[in-house]
């Protein structure tokens, strides 16, 4: 009989175990770059800010430019991973981030930031890494399988963003940059031992391999499931990237204490997110998602009503859940697609729901402008209108 401390690993182990190798290894990819993007990219709006003088409609242009350049990318990579070797694919997602960091590291204003800002939004990785999960995968596991996978981005920013903070205060951002362009480069490496995966060629004509973009667009069920994942995206990068600049104007925190907000929220998308997977394999996928959104909306409203520190961190640690958003939507659109165009029929919501978030960053930049509060007591009002509506959808 196992004893409880052996229940208990076991339980903690389980999640993990609907890994395959391949899957394994794209954990791993996952874990380290995103180690090494969460060294910045928590800190990197208030970075842009105070150091390079941007202003906060100007921060509000900037990521959208990632934005626009996201949307742009999906497609094209939609296509080739339909076309090409999917893993040469991902691979090419990491090679196209690495001189982001260093732009970063160099930019003396906001204006050169920006070919940063648009290397940093090359997501070639987004439509291939969910259609080569999902071939790979245990289609009955599916939405765990994603948030699992998720879960190691968020795992890779629990300690990143304190870490970033603190080497930012003591040794400087240049530092900081330097190590993130290092962990890119070896999660490109990582990829490098999955194995290879093609889209499987049709042997007769399929009617809707021939089909546009467009008019996959116009099919119903492909249309409403991109318009709310376009509201999803909007909601949140509206407000994303002025959460820490709110914690330092507002709540007058310092760069490590925000770091460590972040490191908060990413433990809660971890935790959260695996929690999220199984509840949706089990319940719902909607459910899922309501749940994510409805905890977006009170840590919001908790940042809003109090500078405590212990409070927020609660909040933050809710706020992780908003972070599954993106596997929840990869979970829900893959098994929909065909395998032979399954790429590019993902893309197709990933890229409008990018192109739905390119002007949030600037109404966000906007509405912190006239009233820091105002563009947060924006953002509980929609996810909490979006909780609703995820109720009523058919995943």
């Amino acid at each position: 009989m196992a004893t409880p401390v052996q229940k208990r690993n076991l339980r903690l182990s389980v999640p993990f175990k609907v890994l395959n190798r391949d899957l394994w290894l794209i954990f791993a990819s996952n874990f380290v770059g995103a180690f090494g993007d969460g060294l910045y990219a928590y800190i990197l709006p208030y970075y842009i800010a105070e150091a390079l003088g941007a202003s906060p409609v100007e921060v509000g242009i900037l990521f959208a430019l990632t934005s626009l350049t996201a949307a742009l990318t999906l497609l094209v990579a939609g296509a080739l991973a339909d076309k090409y070797d999917r893993k040469k694919i991902m691979i090419a997602g990491w090679v196209a981030w690495l001189p982001a960091p260093l732009i970063f590291a160099f930019a003396k204003n906001w204006v050169q930031a920006i070919p940063g800002m648009i290397l940093w939004g090359f997501w070639l990785g987004g439509p291939t890494s969910t259609a080569y999960i999902v071939t790979a995968a245990d289609k009955n596991r599916l939405t765990l399988i994603f948030t699992v996978i998720s879960s190691a981005w968020s795992f890779g920013y629990i300690f990143a963003p304190a870490l970033g903070g603190y080497m930012a205060g003591k040794v400087g951002m240049t530092t900081v940059f330097l190590a993130a362009f290092t962990l890119y480069a070896l999660a490109a490496f990582t990829l490098g031992f999955i194995r290879s995966q093609r889209a499987p060629k049709q042997r007769e004509k399929i009617e809707d391999s021939s089909l546009t973009t467009l008019q996959l667009l116009k099919t119903r069920k492909l249309a409403l499931i991109s318009a709310f994942f376009a509201a999803v995206m909007f909601a949140m990068m509206m407000f994303r990237p002025f959460v820490p600049e709110y914690l330092a104007n507002v709540h007058r925190y310092e760069k490590f204490e925000i770091g460590v907000s972040g490191s908060v929220a990413f433990v809660g998308s971890a935790v959260l997110g695996i929690a999220l997977g199984r509840f949706g394999d089990k319940y719902g996928k909607r459910f899922s998602l309501a749940t994510s959104m409805a905890l977006c909306s009170f840590s919001l409203a908790v940042m809003l009503l109090t500078g405590n520190f212990y409070f927020l961190a609660f909040a933050f640690f809710l706020m992780g859940a908003s972070y599954t958003t993106w596997s929840l939507m990869s979970a829900v659109i893959g098994p929909m697609a065909p395998e032979h165009i399954r790429a590019r029929w993902i893309s197709i919501p990933q890229t409008v729901s990018m192109f739905a978030s390119i002007l949030a960053p600037y109404v966000g930049g906007v509405l912190y402008s006239v009233e820091p509060n105002m563009l947060f007591i924006v953002a509980v009002a929609m996810t909490a209108a979006l909780a609703v509506i995820a109720l009523n959808q058919k995943f």
